[in-house]
């Protein structure tokens, strides 16, 4: 087992000691701004704590990979951090637009599939990672007709503060900090702002769980069953040479208290089941039990990014000893949950990079273009991209 198994900490929880933390966060720019400082553990796995400027929690999250990446599996994969945060949003900004409308909702199902694809050698550094429109089907109880419906979800959807990454092109921005010296990158768009420090060890140490039951938020149910497309198994996504399609797929429901529950599937490559909570905070109309749509947000596309790093340099069998990051997110808030009444909207990422390896800065450069050429989450950001969507009678059971 791998390092989270020894912190003595929940997976996830929220911290309590906010002011012993020296992690900043942006000034907000659109409504929300979210700060994810994320470093590598042992193999795949990942710590984050994240940020938001709007709120003031900060929320301490945890990533593995399954067996397909040689991960110990121990917490969720980065992918399906972000279809957890697309389909909270989502719900968010339906059930506000329903109440806005007058739509009376008795029941609603969200599922959700987000795919992928990666193609090419990562050693002649033509491998790249890409991103589909996603597929969301609706299940309604409702008396509402079909048409008025079929107007609320598309435009709550492009209400989602997440639509700002997706309806537009956005190239991430990058800073490159190799063995403590700032170095220009190769082939990603800088930042123009100044370098951000890396967050230490001592200040990941430090962050401890506010009051509360926090073992809830997230829990594993056994691995997703194998369909016609289940072709990824373990140490697959090592290949130097891929081709190959991933399906991350997301169902959502209401608690009666409000609370979002979700259950992620990996269907390809083949991984587990986890179970999420989500919860937004009480300035955006939530009680802030568990992580909000935009923390679950950044912290996927901080996680990619690192997941892809450390598999590159494992790839390229070069010498990576630490890695970490610390990104930047803006959003607007919710068209509907945010009453701006205006399409989500959103700035490119940005992340500030550090590596420290015995390797040149020529390794250090292809390290982060080949992570972010690979980032399946970068890749979303930098694609236009829409959200196809279904609508079907509410069945109990399903």
């Amino acid at each position: 087992m791998g390092a989270l198994s020894h912190s003595g900490k929940p997976l996830f929880f929220r911290v309590g000691n906010t002011g012993d933390l020296d992690i900043g966060s942006p000034a907000i720019r659109r409504g929300e701004a979210v700060r994810t400082c994320v470093r590598s553990l042992s193999a795949m796995q990942k710590e984050a704590l994240v940020a938001s400027r709007r709120t003031g929690l900060v929320w301490r999250l945890a990533s593995d990979e399954g067996a397909y990446l040689n991960g110990d599996d121990e917490a969720p994969c980065p992918l399906s951090f972000l279809t957890t945060g697309m389909i909270c949003s989502y719900m968010e900004e339906i059930l506000a637009l329903a109440k806005r409308r007058r739509i009376e909702i008795n029941k609603l199902r969200l599922t959700q599939d987000n795919t992928y694809t990666m193609k090419g050698s990562a050693l002649k550094g033509t491998m790249t990672g890409g991103a589909r429109d996603v597929e969301l089907e609706a299940e309604i109880d409702s008396a509402t007709d079909r048409d008025a419906m079929t107007a609320l979800l598309h435009d709550a959807t492009a209400a989602s503060p997440l639509n700002g990454l997706m309806h537009h092109r956005h190239d991430s921005l990058f800073s490159l900090t190799h063995n403590g010296r700032v170095i220009p990158g190769g082939n990603v768009a800088p930042i123009a702002s100044a370098r951000v420090p890396s967050i230490t060890d001592a200040v990941f140490d430090l962050a401890e769980p506010a009051e509360g039951d926090w073992k809830p938020i997230i829990g594993r149910n056994g691995m997703t069953p194998k369909t016609d497309e289940t072709t990824g198994f373990a140490g697959s996504s090592l290949s130097e040479h891929q081709d190959r399609t991933l399906h991350v797929r997301g169902i959502c429901t209401l608690r009666d208290d409000g609370v979002k529950q979700i259950e992620q599937h990996l269907y390809n490559p083949h991984g587990s089941i986890f179970h999420f909570l989500s919860d937004e905070a009480p300035e955006n109309g939530g009680q802030g039990q568990a992580p909000d749509a935009a923390t679950y947000i950044s912290a996927g596309i901080a996680f990619c990014f690192m997941t892809q790093l450390g598999r590159y340099a494992t790839i390229a069998q070069r010498d990576l000893q630490d890695y970490r990051v610390v990104q930047d997110t803006h959003f607007s808030l919710g068209g509907a949950s945010g009453e701006t009444g205006t399409a989500g909207e959103a700035d490119p990422v940005e992340t500030h990079v550090h590596l420290a390896t015995t390797e040149n800065d020529e390794f250090a450069r292809n390290a982060l273009d080949m992570a972010e050429q690979t980032c399946f989450l970068h890749a979303l950001c930098r694609t236009e991209l829409k959200t196809r969507i279904r609508i079907r009678q509410f069945r109990e059971g399903a």
